[in-house]
């Protein structure tokens, strides 16, 4: 019998409609082509998924899965429509950062307000999660409340809220985040007391505490911590067990950490072998 010789057929790096591949075969194509959007994400710092389905042959539900498999690891940041880069010294805007884990920071948000009473006044630091608990504060069902801030976006959220007394931290503006620091916003801070300090943060670890790029907002927050008779460290599960440059406060100085449910088990325990309250939403 006569046996043709074929060759083996080409398969491109996104093939979707090019014939059967072997599992491991597959597997091998998945990893090539995340590898590849890695590299095109870090060169051009921001990718969208039309651009990506093009370039790689594939489906726009593709990408999708590609870009969150590869947020899942730090790879990059996922956004509406696509990703940016993933660079520990980059400070992603404001608007970029609400996008990012959004329902959990609401979770967050509407847990947070429920420790606030009739006549207090609170201190909300400048950030996202921060950010939504002003949300809630202006639908909050009281008579009246201060409000201490150093961000521009959550005095822009409340400053038309019949029952909230706003108190505007003065200093240096930094721009990405809309948040007010610098010795100017320190002074402001004398003489003042709060009941709730609510803490936002870009890294807590058990060992270190709660941590933030910033150093100047670290030596603000410090001051906040100051002045609060309660202390509560509000941040989405992916902030927690990341490090970073600035320690604000040990855990022993956090009263409580709301967070939501994909905070590891065993750094719940961690936390609250220290003496901190975790809450989960």
């Amino acid at each position: 019998m006569k046996h043709t010789k074929t060759s083996p057929a080409k398969v491109s790096i996104g093939n979707e409609n090019g014939g059967k591949v072997a599992a491991a075969d597959q597997d091998l194509l998945i990893a090539e082509r995340r590898r590849l959007i890695r590299e095109m994400v870090g060169e051009r710092g921001r990718v969208t998924v039309a651009e990506l389905s093009e370039k790689f042959g594939i489906s726009l539900v593709t990408v999708r899965a590609d870009l969150n498999a590869l947020a899942e690891i730090g790879a990059l940041v996922r956004t509406r429509g696509g990703a940016l880069a993933q660079r520990a010294d980059e400070d992603l805007p404001i608007g970029i950062k609400q996008s990012l884990h959004r329902a959990e920071k609401i979770r967050i948000a509407e847990e947070a307000v429920k420790l606030i009473g009739e006549g207090q006044t609170i201190v909300l630091d400048s950030g996202t999660t921060t950010g939504e608990i002003a949300k809630q504060i202006r639908g909050l069902k009281l008579q009246s409340i201060n409000v201490i801030t150093n961000a521009l976006n959550i005095a822009v959220l409340l400053a038309g809220a019949p029952h909230v007394t706003l108190i505007m931290l003065g200093g240096v503006l930094r721009p990405s985040s809309y948040s007010l620091g610098g010795p100017q916003a320190e002074q402001a801070l004398e003489g003042l007391h709060a009941d709730i300090l609510f803490l936002g943060f870009d890294g807590l670890d058990p060992e270190i505490g709660v941590m933030t790029p910033h150093l100047l907002e670290a030596r603000l927050n410090s001051r906040m911590l100051g002045i609060a008779r309660q202390v509560v460290a509000v941040g989405d599960s992916s902030k927690i067990g990341r490090r970073s440059l600035s320690k604000i406060a040990t855990i022993e100085q956090i009263d409580r950490i709301i967070s939501d449910t994909g905070v590891a088990s065993e750094v719940v325990e961690a936390l609250r072998s220290r003496g901190a309250q975790v809450v989960l939403v």
